[in-house]
């Protein structure tokens, strides 16, 4: 299965149960990874959409490996060790990374 399918697998489970996202505040998270390119995830007014290329402004973008996302979307990743190693890297605010992780989480 390809990393964007698993996305959109995991945007459509969250939008059928919003409890964990709909008081979030509307933000653009990018992903930018090695084979996929570039994902936006969208979360506006309680709901996740997803996006391909760069149509909107993110906040943050993190940037790893396509084999990192898909570890990351299952909550299997180790956040802390694949930045300090290099395995994930993050433009901008980093707090909002971990909001990203978090909201992952509640969905596994």
């Amino acid at each position: 299965m390809s990393v964007i399918t698993e996305l959109k697998n995991l945007a459509e489970k969250m939008n059928e149960n919003p409890v964990h996202i709909e008081s979030e505040k509307d933000r653009v998270f990018q992903v930018n990874l090695d084979e996929a390119g570039t994902l936006q995830i969208v979360l506006k007014d309680g709901r996740i959409e997803i996006a391909e290329g760069t149509p909107n402004e993110p906040e943050v973008t993190l940037i790893l490996s396509d084999k990192n996302f898909s570890k990351l979307l299952k909550d299997e990743l180790n956040t802390t060790m694949a930045f300090m190693t290099g395995g994930l890297k993050v433009d901008g605010k980093i707090g909002l990374a971990l909001k990203l992780q978090e909201i992952v989480k509640r969905y596994q």
